[in-house]
């Protein structure tokens, strides 16, 4: 909310009735997150009504909120904590981490202090190295680029500051060969292509990166379909990318922008929950709705129904030059055990 004059009081119209206060405001408050929004409802800074509400109150229409100041989140900070960490590989320089989904790199959004700074790799990190480089500021030592929260794989950690700027300048460089596997809505017109358009940050919902804005920061992203999928659910394609450049979100909006949305990545498009054609489709906007706000860890919703609650991209190789001696490596880490799930419930006949 820059440059806002506090109070500020939104009246919720008829057509608003049902839906969740904090989805509500998210809409209706410039260049504000989610996140953001159950900040201000937590610290007591939006008030329905006059009274103190949860991000989950269901609206009726017709009541006034109020938005009292800006958010003052905790500080981000990384805290040493014994998190179980899958090494890949470790020397005084360098090691590769095999994230899993779920896990955010450094601290970073949230609605309370253990959402913004509790369980990320940093921490682990931490934990169970006595060195890390120092390069990335204090709530980042060690990482020299990130993956999403729902994307796993692998990871490159700095152990000391050389070895951060090397490996900086070789990703600038594009040296870094960096390969993902992901699982995709459709099948592409082409076994194989390009895409090249830029990436920039959406204008309204500012959680999401657009191919569609202007301005934005040159991205290539480079595919090729391993196996197409006709499924009970769709049709779905498993796909090899490789990427030049580390745009926010560049695989997923990449991906996306070709009408190929990557399975379980809500964000840009994809399906909540998949259906199968023997199941009976017949559902209101409404009960989608619910669907996809009830999200759980279960990936099979209902008989018929199947929901992945992560998206279907995972970082499964990564080539460079050492950072200090510049020997070739090479990493690989296997699909993880819900995602070779989820293709086994796809591929069954």
């Amino acid at each position: 909310m820059p440059h806002a004059t506090f109070p500020i009081t939104i009246s919720v119209p008829a057509e608003a009735a049902g839906q969740r206060l904090d989805q509500f405001l998210t809409t209706k408050i410039p260049d504000t997150s989610r996140a953001r929004v159950q900040m201000l409802l937590e610290e007591g800074k939006a008030l329905v009504n006059g009274a103190q509400s949860k991000p989950s109150l269901k609206l009726r229409g017709g009541e006034n909120i109020t938005i009292l100041g800006d958010p003052t989140p905790a500080p981000l900070r990384a805290i040493a904590e014994d998190i179980p960490l899958d090494i890949i590989y470790e020397d005084d320089d360098l090691a590769v981490i095999n994230k899993p989904a779920g896990m955010m790199v450094h601290a970073g959004a949230g609605a309370t202090d253990d959402d913004r700074n509790r369980g990320t790799l940093v921490n682990a990190l931490l934990h169970r190295f006595s060195q890390l480089s120092g390069v990335g500021g204090e709530t980042r030592p060690g990482i020299v680029h990130r993956l999403d929260k729902e994307t796993s794989g692998l990871v490159l950690v700095a152990r000391n500051d050389v070895a951060h700027r090397n490996l900086a300048k070789q990703f600038s460089g594009r040296e870094v060969k960096k390969r993902y596997i992901a699982l995709v809505h459709g099948w592409p017109e082409r076994p194989r292509g390009t895409i090249s358009t830029e990436i920039s940050r959406d204008a309204i919902r500012r959680i999401r990166m657009t191919t569609r804005g202007s301005g934005g920061r040159t991205a290539v992203t480079h595919y090729e379909v391993r196996e197409r999928i006709d499924s009970p659910y769709g049709k779905f394609a498993l796909v090899d990318v490789r990427i030049e450049t580390g745009r926010t979100h560049q695989i997923r909006v990449h991906m996306a922008s070709i009408g190929h949305p990557v399975v379980g990545d809500t964000l840009y498009g994809a399906a909540g929950v998949l259906r199968s054609s023997a199941a009976p489709r017949k559902a209101s906007r409404k009960r989608n709705a619910r669907e996809h706000e009830a999200s759980t860890v279960a990936p099979e919703v209902q008989p018929g129904a199947l929901r992945l609650n992560r998206n279907f991209l995972h970082a499964a190789a990564v080539e460079l030059p050492h950072p200090r001696t510049a020997q070739p490596l090479l990493f690989t880490a296997p699909l993880p055990a819900e995602l070779t799930s989820f293709l086994e419930k796809l591929r069954r006949p």
